[in-house]
């Protein structure tokens, strides 16, 4: 199987968090635990988890998020001039089974210029790097997670009286960071978007043009914002791109199969790998990979990190037949379509749950790959 990224059996970055984790991060929280302390604890955490992952097969090899609360909070409210403020936005996630998951997130605010003072995953990427021979890999936001949810309101208007101003200072900061992962020797770094993947539902589609926002634009905007954020990454890193459509305690926010955005996201975004959800029926047929390039990966979700049940073999195979009618298979590659745990929350499996899944996910891309 392919030994540079992305693998043939790969990992989106978060896995459930082990309850020494969970308790230290509580007691950190109130002042019961110190910083240096706290990270002694997910140091050691992510040790072992290391050693599963490469006992499971993987070969990209992540902390599992295991020094995050959020998938993208942690990371962007480093960046200078992002505040961050609680009980404002109210969030509906669904489940399959009809009822609903709320919860009220951070919310992000720009009050002041956008800038990277400091490196923000170098000493984790450090770390992690430290504990494998495999290919270290770096999860971070994508830029357009900064801008989506709260639109122009979300930026203020003296800081930033022109939106392209924000935007070029906001793929600046990314161009250091990237810079700074590149110096330490990393090789593989993954984008997470949800706004694009959001962007597919017709629903969601007509509350952005409702509130002003072109989704057409806002997906060559957002296309835009990736390709000058990696513009100066270099050529031996490769970078992915992860579409989600919600992952939050097993739940989902968004649905609809990829057309809406495909054409543009697919022939505009200058990355090396699109990691897909396809674990179900609300992400769509697999059309839409008609337009992807000859010289792109798309890394196929069609396993599920939202339940515990262990995917049939014969029945992921049959769905990677049928993707391989639209785009060549020696383009593609398995995952599952999310992480465990995208925040610190879980998914509702447990943590001896998740490895037979990715076992499985291992063995089905080597008989598919060899």
């Amino acid at each position: 199987m392919n030994q540079t990224p992305p693998f043939r059996a790969d990992h989106v970055g978060s896995f459930l968090r082990p309850q020494s984790v969970l308790t230290a991060r509580e007691a950190h929280a109130e002042g019961k635990l110190g910083a240096d302390e706290l990270r002694s604890v997910e140091d050691e955490a992510i040790k072992e988890l290391v050693g599963q992952e490469e006992a499971v097969g993987l070969q990209g090899i992540t902390d599992g998020e295991f020094r995050r609360t959020f998938f993208h909070i942690d990371f962007l409210e480093k960046l200078d001039g992002v505040n961050t403020t609680y009980g404002e936005f109210f969030a509906k996630f669904k489940r399959d089974d009809g009822s609903e998951v709320g919860f009220r997130p951070p919310t992000l605010h720009v009050d002041a210029p956008i800038r990277h003072s400091r490196s923000i995953q170098g000493a984790d990427f450090d770390f992690l790097a430290k504990q494998t021979s495999r290919t270290p890999k770096v999860s971070i936001p994508a830029p357009s997670m900064l801008h989506f949810r709260g639109g122009r309101q979300g930026i203020s208007t003296d800081v930033y009286p022109d939106l392209d101003d924000f935007f070029n200072d906001l793929t600046a900061a990314y161009r250091e960071e990237i810079a700074d992962l590149a110096s330490r020797g990393c090789t593989y770094l993954q984008l997470d978007d949800t706004n694009l993947a959001y962007l597919c539902d017709p629903e969601i589609r007509e509350r952005t043009a409702a509130r002003g926002d072109d989704p057409d634009e806002l997906t060559r905007l957002y296309c835009r914002l990736v390709n000058d954020a990696i513009r100066d990454r270099p050529a031996g890193m490769t970078v992915g791109i992860h579409l989600c459509r919600g992952n939050f305690q097993s739940a989902w926010v968004a649905q609809g199969g990829y057309e809406p955005v495909a054409e543009i996201m697919f022939r505009d975004m200058a990355v090396d790998a699109f990691f897909l959800e396809y674990d179900d029926e609300r992400s769509g047929d697999f059309a839409p990979l008609r337009f992807m390039p000859k010289d792109r990966s798309v890394v196929l979700g069609l396993m599920s990190s939202k339940h515990p049940e262990v995917e049939d073999a014969d029945l992921v195979k049959g769905r990677i037949e049928e993707a391989a009618r639209f785009v060549d298979l020696d383009q593609c590659a398995l995952s599952h379509q999310c992480g465990f745990s995208s925040t610190v929350h879980g998914n509702t499996l447990t943590i001896d749950e998740q490895w037979p899944k990715l076992e499985r996910m291992v063995s089905i891309a080597s008989q598919v790959w060899g």
